[in-house]
């Protein structure tokens, strides 16, 4: 059966929903995917300007063609050691809420089509562990890759402080969507 519909954190978890074209990518060991239509662009690492007094994970903003965007680095957010930059370490370019955001990776692989049946709903590791910003566990090439719902990889309020270092606000205006 193509589609599952199972009952995951109070929604229905369906897998033909999630099929379609990940751009991949790694921190560490891991692989992880994000969907192909939120990504923008991807480039090479360039010179990201510090911003004081925001969180660790916030590396700061870079200049791209006249554009300020905010940069995280997720394996700062994912509670990861922080790594040297290398020759494969690039920045993702994404489109939040009408937002754009980069996000720092080790290496980015490929864009990989995953269909329905090759999705897996994510993991439940109980309460206290939030697996939210997961979609799914994607088999692809003999391996699992974490198909991420970059929206939900901040929360609402780390989304409002990255806004506000880009100079708009996400739709919603920062009130809990």
């Amino acid at each position: 059966m193509a589609e599952k519909a199972e009952d995951v954190k109070g929604s229905k978890f369906s897998a033909k929903k999630l099929e379609g074209k990940y751009l991949t990518f790694t921190l560490g060991a891991e692989e992880y995917g994000l969907e192909i239509l939120k990504v923008r662009e991807i480039i090479g690492l360039m010179e990201i300007t510090s911003v004081p007094q925001t969180p660790t994970f916030i590396k700061g903003v870079i200049n791209l063609r006249g554009k300020v965007i905010p940069v995280i680095d997720l394996r700062l957010k994912f509670s990861m050691a922080e790594a040297a930059a290398t020759e494969e370490t690039c920045i993702i370019v994404v489109d939040i809420v009408e937002m754009l955001m980069g996000i720092l990776v080790d290496s980015v692989s490929e864009v990989v089509d995953i269909p329905a049946a090759r999705i897996e709903p994510p993991p439940a590791f109980g309460g206290s562990i939030s697996t939210d910003f997961i979609l799914g566990m994607g088999k692809a090439q003999n391996k699992v890759k974490i198909l991420l719902d970059i929206a939900r990889v901040l929360s609402q309020e780390e989304l409002m402080n990255v806004a506000r270092l880009e100079g708009s606000a996400p739709l919603g205006g920062g009130k809990a969507i």
